[in-house]
C-alpha cells in the first residue's frame, strides 16, 4: 500500500457517512475497480451507463482497502469495510474538500482552451525539483476528476498542480471553489467548444471563472497575446485578485518571449522576465511549449521555486501520451518516426501540430506526412476551420496530408492535389491507407479530437511496426 492518505475515521468525519465493517486505512483514492491497487479506496459512482456498485465485490478482491457506497450491493461477507454516505458523488466532493483543508501545499490550477495538460506537466515537473509534489493524473479535469484528483491529495505535499476543464459554461466555478488555488493560470482563449458558445467572448468568460476560487493574497497568470486579455485582466481584479502576471511576446507582457528555435528534439527559449534575460531549453519542439513554459515559470516563482533552477529543469520535460510524445518505429529495413498528437485537437493546436511536424527532419528522401482527424464541437465554423489547414500544411512543407471523417473533408478538397495522401471515412480506414504508404524514413504526425479517434491510427502504425521498435522521446 502506499502511504497513508485516509484513516476509515478521517474518511468518515469528513463525508458524514457510517464506517461498516471494521476499520481500515487507505493510500489512494479509485473510482474504476479494473485499476485498483492495493489499499485504495474505492468510490462507488454511479453514472447514466455504469453503476460503481455492481463493481465493489471485484474491488475488494483486487485489495481494495475499503469502498465508499450509497446503498449496499448485494453479495457482499457481513464484514465487508464500507464507507456508507448519502450519495457517493457528494462524498467524493466532501473528501475532496477535506483533503483541501488540511492540505499545506502551494496550490496552482490551470484552464485554457489549449496547453492545459502540457502546462500541468511541466508545473509538476519543475515543482517535484523543491519539493513533494501532486498533480492530476492525465486529464482528470471535469466535475468528478478534479474532486478525485484533490481527494488523492496527500497531506505533506508541498506543491499541488490541478488542471481544470469544461465545455459549457459555468462548470468551473465549482471546481476552482473546491480546489482554492493559491495561483490560477489560463493558458488561452480560442475558438474551441464553439459548438456550446455562441462567441470565444462567451468562452473568455466560462474560463475567468477559474478567479472565483482564488485564495486571497493569490496571483492569476494570463496570457498576454490574446484578444480577450483585457477582459481577463479585470475579470480577476473583479473578483478580488490584486496581482496579475502575463506571458507571450507582447511587449507589455511579464514574462516575454524574444525568441525562439527548434529542432527535433527540443525548443530552445530566449526570454524576459522583467529584467533578467534568461535561455533555457524545453525538451519538446513546438512554440506552443516555449510559449506555456513562460506560465509555467512564472506559476513555479510565485509558488516559492527560483526562476533559473526552474528553467533548467525544463530541459527534462517530455510531451505526454497523445500529446507530442514521440517514437522510433522500425519499418521496411529503416525507422520512421511517429509524432502522437493523438489525445484532442482545435484549430489553434492543429495549427501548432502542423509547424512541429514541419520543424521534423525526415530520413534522405523521406517525408513529413500528416494524418488528420476530424475536430469536434466547432459549430458552424467548422467547414470553414477544417478547410483553413490547408494553409499551414503547404507552409509548414508537408507532403502529404491523409484526412479521415467527414468534418476533414473539406480540408481535403482544399488541399492541392500534390498535397492529398488520402481520404477515409474513419480512424480504422485511415490506418490501412497511411501504412500502405509509409516508407522508412518518413516522420508522421497523427492528430484528431478524441472523438474522432485518431489513437487507433497510433496503435496500427505501432502495431505495423517490428517488435523490435523502441520509444526514444515521450510515452
Amino acid at each position: 500500500m502506499s502511504a497513508l492518505l485516509w484513516t476509515s475515521a478521517e474518511a468518515e468525519a469528513a463525508t458524514g457517512g457510517r464506517v461498516l465493517g471494521p476499520a481500515w486505512q487507505a493510500g489512494g483514492v479509485s473510482i474504476d475497480s479494473r485499476s485498483i491497487v492495493a489499499g485504495d479506496l474505492f468510490i462507488a459512482l454511479a453514472g447514466p451507463n455504469h453503476d460503481g456498485h455492481d463493481y465493489v465485490a471485484a474491488a475488494l478482491a483486487a485489495g481494495a482497502a475499503a469502498a465508499m457506497v450509497h446503498k449496499l450491493p448485494p453479495g457482499l461477507p457481513a464484514d465487508a469495510p464500507l464507507l456508507l454516505v448519502e450519495d457517493t458523488m457528494a462524498g467524493l466532493s466532501s473528501l475532496a474538500a477535506a483533503a483541501r483543508a488540511r492540505a499545506t501545499a502551494r496550490i496552482i490550477a490551470v484552464t485554457g482552451s489549449v496547453g492545459k495538460t502540457s502546462t500541468k506537466e511541466m508545473l509538476k515537473l519543475v515543482l517535484d525539483d523543491e519539493g513533494s509534489t501532486h498533480a492530476s493524473v492525465g486529464s482528470l479535469n471535469n466535475q468528478w476528476g478534479v474532486p478525485l484528483s484533490l481527494a488523492r491529495l496527500p497531506a505533506e505535499s508541498r506543491f499541488a498542480v490541478f488542471e481544470l476543464g469544461m465545455n459549457h459554461p459555468g462548470e468551473i466555478t465549482p471546481l476552482t471553489r473546491l480546489v482554492r488555488p493559491h495561483v490560477a493560470i489560463i493558458t488561452s482563449v480560442e475558438g474551441v467548444h464553439l459548438e456550446f458558445f455562441a462567441s470565444t467572448r462567451q468562452i473568455a468568460e466560462a474560463k475567468a471563472e477559474i478567479f472565483l476560487g482564488v485564495e486571497p493574497g493569490g496571483i492569476a497568470v494570463l496570457p498576454r497575446d490574446n484578444p480577450h486579455y483585457s477582459y481577463l485582466a479585470h475579470a480577476a481584479h473583479g473578483a478580488g485578485i490584486a496581482t496579475l502576471a502575463s506571458f507571450g511576446s507582447h511587449i507589455d507582457a511579464g514574462a516575454r518571449l524574444l525568441d525562439y528555435g527548434i529542432d527535433p528534439d527540443g525548443t530552445l527559449v530566449y526570454a524576459l522576465f522583467e529584467d533578467q534575460a534568461i535561455a533555457y531549453r524545453v525538451g519538446v519542439p513546438g512554440r506552443q511549449w516555449a510559449t506555456n513554459s513562460l506560465a509555467v515559470l512564472l506559476a513555479a516563482q510565485a509558488a516559492g521555486a527560483p526562476l533559473e533552477s526552474a528553467a533548467r529543469t525544463l530541459a527534462a520535460m517530455r510531451a505526454p501520451k497523445g500529446r507530442g510524445a514521440r517514437k522510433t518505429l522500425t519499418w521496411g529495413g529503416g525507422t520512421i518516426e511517429l509524432i502522437d498528437e493523438s489525445y484532442n485537437a482545435s484549430p489553434v493546436s492543429m495549427r501548432a501540430a502542423i509547424a512541429t511536424l514541419g520543424a521534423a527532419r525526415p530520413g534522405p528522401g523521406a517525408r513529413r506526412l500528416a494524418v488528420l482527424g476530424d475536430m469536434l464541437e466547432l459549430g458552424p465554423a467548422s467547414a470553414e476551420l477544417h478547410a483553413g489547414l490547408a494553409g499551414p500544411a503547404v507552409e509548414w512543407g508537408i507532403d502529404l496530408v491523409f484526412t479521415a471523417g467527414a468534418l476533414m473533408g473539406h480540408l481535403n478538397r482544399a488541399l492541392p492535389p500534390d498535397r492529398r495522401g488520402a481520404h477515409a471515412a474513419n480512424a480504422d480506414e485511415a490506418a490501412g491507407q497511411v501504412i500502405s504508404a509509409i516508407r522508412a524514413g518518413d516522420v508522421i504526425m497523427v492528430k484528431g479530437s478524441a472523438g474522432s479517434r485518431m489513437g487507433r491510427v497510433v496503435r496500427a502504425l505501432e502495431e505495423a511496426a517490428r517488435p523490435s521498435s523502441q520509444q526514444t522521446n515521450g510515452s
